[in-house]
């Protein structure tokens, strides 16, 4: 920045930002003068802001003489001005009453974090889960669901339990389904699911043989999971109606296209991917997709016994809590990584 940031200019900065954030409407100068404990006259502070305003860090959305914060001001204000981010005694009690100690299905636990972030900011949380074909299994059974129908439980050695319900023969019998299981449960162990190969499901078919009647059967149960989407990490949303308690999105044309992308996963992996460890925050034209433009969204990654296998976050408008959002996605992502990597799992 060609011109000097001294400590008045940022206390006025920093105040701009604050009161925007609080109000959604421009600020002026009599505004600050009162609000702030400056020492100086509105006719200073206007003289100020004109300053910041040629630095890009502060814009005239009309013409009010009131100012808003420029992307540049935003980022400025993360990185240099923010208070130190702190996480209330309640937000804290609220995650620790409402996150389970033990997981049975790590799916269900990583989209209640990410509904429970998108209700303590208000904002739209975006949870990328672990691809679910990375897991290995441990078991597989059975158990019987309705005429022509039973449940295939299969649990995963990370704690994942996914169950799929499958059409089997009438004429089958428990004691089939239990033998069919005792044996991919023998064979697929310790595979991850998108490993399997064809020598496993050669091993599958021929310790069937004896039982020619369960061939064709057993096959087309393996299949579901097999094919489950197995390659691709699931994203959770939470809170997406939030979006529309915000005063930048009254415009109809706006929201459409934000709501666009939430119903694109391969976009929303790209917003909060989790190429790179640490609390990352994206502001306004920092984000690639022209849709997000007018927003930022905050997230960090989430490890399993010191893996990276996701992020979590928060999108919403430019003008948000910056310091309270970054409190609980840092929060919620260490808390995260705690339950799963815990001496339970």
């Amino acid at each position: 920045m060609p011109m000097q940031m001294d400590e008045r200019k940022k206390k006025i900065l920093r105040a701009i930002i604050q009161d925007y954030i609080m109000t959604a409407e421009p600020v002026g100068s009599r505004t600050i003068a009162r609000k702030s404990d400056l020492g100086v006259s509105p006719a200073t502070i206007r003289n100020e802001m004109s300053d910041l305003e040629e630095l890009g860090l502060i814009e005239q959305p009309h013409t009010s003489a009131g100012r808003i914060p420029s992307d540049a001001g935003y980022r400025y204000y993360v990185d240099a001005l923010m208070p130190p981010s702190t996480l209330s005694r309640e937000n804290k009690a609220r995650i620790e009453r409402e996150t389970p100690k033990k997981i049975l299905e790590i799916e269900n636990i990583i989209a209640q974090t990410g509904k429970l972030l998108s209700q303590l900011t208000n904002l739209t949380s975006i949870v990328l889960s672990p691809k679910r074909g990375r897991s290995h299994l441990s078991q597989i059974y059975f158990l019987p669901y309705q005429p022509g129908k039973a449940i295939m439980v299969v649990v995963k050695e990370n704690g994942v339990v996914e169950n799929h319900i499958i059409d089997v023969d009438e004429d089958i019998t428990i004691e089939d389904l239990r033998h069919v299981a005792d044996i991919f449960t023998c064979k697929m162990k310790g595979y991850a699911l998108d490993e399997v190969k064809k020598s496993v499901l050669h091993g599958i078919y021929d310790e069937l043989t004896r039982q020619k009647n369960l061939i064709n059967t057993a096959l087309e149960m393996i299949e579901p999971i097999l094919n489950d989407d197995q390659d691709h990490d699931k994203v959770y949303l939470g809170g997406t109606l939030n979006m529309l308690n915000q005063p930048e999105f009254k415009d109809l044309s706006k929201i459409k296209n934000l709501f666009k992308i939430f119903e694109r996963d391969e976009c929303l992996k790209k917003v909060i991917e989790p190429n790179q460890d640490g609390l990352r925050v994206t502001i306004g034209g920092e984000n690639n997709l022209e849709e997000l433009q007018g927003c930022s969204v905050i997230y960090a990654t989430y490890r399993e016994n010191g893996e990276t296998i996701g992020s979590i976050g928060v999108l919403g408008p430019t003008r948000m809590d910056y310091a309270k959002a970054m409190a609980l996605v840092d929060f919620m992502t260490k808390k995260l990584t705690t339950i799963l990597s815990g001496p339970h799992r």
